[in-house]
């Protein structure tokens, strides 16, 4: 199977022309155009307008293109809506979700608008209501794609300190990790503000990784370089996919449920895994075509 790598995501403020411009040529998997936080509210309707004419422009390549429009309830969030229901995008994203139905509506308004059915909903959890109900959300509707953390927001809702290890956010990225997987969608971690220390975002990515994130959400295209390597499968990993993918096909044309490979037990769950990692590998590559 085929799937689409999201180990960087780039947020891009939606009025700047300039800045969206030059994200066709990174080397983001995704690049979210930002119609709430990074917008006044003077320049809302403009940030809509441009945002539409750059996604209907395209020009994104393989990069995954995606709208985050301001929050459910907000006053401009119905008119972000209705914009793109033509607009060739793969996502838009939900920030500060938190009521399951809320989002259900969301997606059944989005059906009725007549959006593409393989435009996703990728939902923020940033608030501890968010987070709390993290499984509900994952699975709203069938449109939601994707959990994104947004730990800023969260970290402010916590009172918790911004510490290197992020120990007073441990639960809430488990948690979210876990709704996730059980829906199976991909999740993505939250953004890292220091861009003046990259150990700093380093240290972070590796701990997103470590905890099961599928990519992480950036704010600066100076981030994406560390974040696809965190998060792209090591020549060490890509190998022992391999042994394991054919030693797991041996033992099955055996008419065999396990095996054995370099002394450590195979089993289903291994093959599993194995055939994930080449997939994302494979799909990785092809970006670099």
């Amino acid at each position: 199977m085929m799937m689409n790598p999201r180990r960087s995501a780039l947020f891009m403020p939606a009025h700047n022309e300039r800045a969206i411009s030059k994200a066709r040529t990174l080397d983001c998997d995704v690049v979210i155009l930002d119609l709430e936080d990074s917008v006044a509210p003077d320049s809302k309707k403009t940030a809509r307008e441009t945002a539409k004419a750059s996604v209907t422009e395209g020009g994104f390549d393989l990069r995954e293109i995606a709208v985050r429009v301001n929050g459910i309830g907000r006053d401009w969030h119905t008119d972000d809506i209705q914009e793109f229901v033509d607009a060739p995008l793969d996502a838009i994203v939900v920030p500060k979700a938190e009521l399951p139905a809320d989002v259900g509506r969301l997606g059944e308004q989005m059906d009725t608008l007549g959006y593409d059915p393989d435009i996703e909903l990728w939902l923020m959890a940033e608030t501890p209501g968010g987070v709390f109900n993290a499984r509900e959300l994952c699975q709203a509707h069938p449109r939601v794609g994707a959990l994104l953390l947004g730990t800023s927001d969260l970290a402010k809702c916590l009172r918790v300190p911004a510490t290197i290890g992020r120990d007073g956010l441990l639960y809430a990225l488990s948690h979210c990790v876990l709704a996730a997987r059980e829906a199976n969608i991909d999740v993505l971690d939250g953004v890292c503000l220091d861009l003046a220390n990259p150990e700093v975002y380093q240290v972070q990515c590796e701990h997103g990784r470590e905890l099961g994130f599928d990519g992480k959400t950036l704010i600066h295209p100076s981030q994406i370089a560390i974040a696809n390597k965190v998060f792209t499968p090591s020549d060490d990993d890509i190998g022992r996919a391999k042994k394991i993918r054919a030693a797991w096909d041996d033992a099955r044309r055996r008419g065999d449920g396990l095996c054995l490979l370099n002394g450590q037990l195979i089993e289903k769950l291994h093959a599993e895994e194995a055939s994930r990692i080449l997939s994302l590998h494979e799909a990785i590559q092809e970006r670099l075509v």
